[in-house]
């Protein structure tokens, strides 16, 4: 392909990709835009073989990646999807480490020999945000999967050595640019890796969300970052609208969660996370219980329905349920809607995913800001599976972890309907003055088995 032609179909691919963002903004055209992203990449990816001569190793790299990706798919369950996105960004992250190492090893072969000062610069850039991002996204793995807990560690001055590190590897960032030696740059890499680490780990559950998001930008900075190297244009505005975005969206999650934006970036946040669930003050709640036949009856016999989802619906695999008990109560004419809290679940839009799945009418699933005002007006909610999204502390307590934090605002509503295992605390470790209101009832079980109980009973 000419020099021409191979610009058309980047600026082609980087057009189509722009489109997809665009489709993904909304569940009804969500689907339109993945198409729009698949062919931009697809042309992104023939254009690049069309402009090597190394195309039997590429396309085995991507027979084998391909068939991982497919096995990892097909056996992924949508509960594992939070640390699934994680472990893919620090693919890319790894990725950029790779191609500055191998860059600056053999400038060559990258078209960039002699290295001048803009590249080292952009060298330095890619190396020390893909690792941050490697590491960082390991250690969101963990906690997203369980494998190291939801709790923030933290240590006395932790801010003070991030600082400090950042500042020794910004010194053996400039060393490198000076000397154009490998024994600052493996420096300044090894103390990039170590603070991907430290940003996350102080990081509670809580906030894990905002920290998907977070890596999500730095991953596409990072693929940014790569296409300077690689002196590719396609892929500096794919890598730079991940970023942008993933910094928008990270905004929106702050916002949702009351966190400033700047200690979001910085890793000092996740405050809330480490606090224990009790009452407070060392007098035993209590709370109403029921069954899934006394759920039935009040809902059967409401006029309007809201439904708060979280992550418990996500782990009991209820979403095809719910939205069969919805079918059922719409058919009496009840009035049925899902209220979708930002950061429901532990990634965002991890709720908006799971209705989309089971086929959950569009127009049925509302966000926080549009739904908060008709909680009031509402005969009954059903929360199923979530917790901090709905705890009243949030605006009644000052001295609650997530005071400030806009919730789904159920405690409104004339009856509340709770289902849960147990009365354990949710992600964030606080007890829920939801829970023991004379309006609510609590339902214990697994939340696709009370479900499945309650469409019977409504059925019958």
């Amino acid at each position: 392909m000419s020099a021409n032609s191979v610009a058309l179909a980047y600026l082609t691919a980087a057009v189509l990709f722009i489109l997809a963002l665009k489709g993904l903004s909304s569940p009804v055209t969500a689907r339109r835009g993945n198409l729009f992203g698949m062919v931009g990449m697809a042309i992104a990816v023939v254009t690049t073989l069309t402009v090597t001569h190394n195309v039997f190793y590429i396309l085995v790299a991507i027979a084998a990646g391909g068939a991982i990706g497919a096995v990892v798919a097909r056996r992924i369950q949508m509960t594992a999807m939070p640390e699934l996105v994680a472990a893919m960004h620090s693919l890319v992250g790894l990725a950029a480490v790779l191609v500055a190492m191998s860059a600056f090893n053999n400038p060559v072969a990258y078209g960039i020999a002699p290295l001048h000062a803009s590249n080292l610069i952009e060298l330095f850039v890619g190396t020390f945000v893909g690792a941050i991002t490697f590491t960082g996204s390991i250690i969101a793995f963990g906690k997203l999967s369980g494998k190291l807990g939801s709790k923030p560690l933290r240590f006395a001055g932790q801010h003070w050595v991030n600082l400090a590190l950042g500042i020794v590897m910004i010194g053996f960032g400039i060393a490198f640019f000076m000397t154009s030696s490998w024994t600052p740059f493996l420096i300044m890499t090894a103390i990039a890796l170590l603070l991907g680490v430290l940003l996350i780990m102080p990081i509670g559950g809580a906030d894990m969300p905002v920290v998907v998001s977070m890596l999500n930008s730095y991953s596409g900075w990072a693929a940014a970052g790569i296409g300077f190297t690689l002196n590719n244009n396609m892929l500096i505005i794919a890598g730079s609208l991940v970023g942008s975005s993933g910094a928008i969206l990270s905004y929106i999650m702050c916002k949702a969660m009351n966190r400033a934006f700047l200690n979001v970036i910085l890793g000092g946040f996740g405050g809330g996370a480490s606090a224990v669930a009790d009452s407070g003050d060392g007098v035993q709640k209590t709370y109403r219980s029921g069954s899934a036949d006394d759920a039935a009856f009040l809902m059967g016999n409401a006029d309007s329905v809201i439904i708060v989802p979280g992550y418990g619906l996500a782990v009991a695999r209820a979403q095809h349920a719910i939205n069969e008990m919805s079918k059922v109560l719409t058919e009496k004419g009840i009035k049925v809607r899902y209220a979708i809290h930002p950061v429901a679940g532990r990634m965002p839009g991890h709720m908006n995913v799971l209705l989309a799945e089971a086929e959950v009418p569009y127009e049925q699933v509302v966000e926080m800001d549009e739904i908060n005002n008709e909680f009031a007006d509402t005969d009954v909610v059903l929360v199923i599976g979530a917790n901090d999204v709905v705890n009243p502390a949030a605006k009644s307590d000052p001295n609650s972890p997530i005071y400030g934090m806009p919730i789904l605002e159920a405690h409104k509503a004339r009856t509340v309907l709770v289902v849960k295992r147990s009365m354990a605390a949710g992600y964030a470790g606080l007890d829920n003055d939801l829970f023991y209101m004379d309006k609510t009832m609590m339902v214990f079980g697994d939340a696709k088995k009370v479900v499945e109980d309650v469409i019977k009973a409504l059925q019958h």
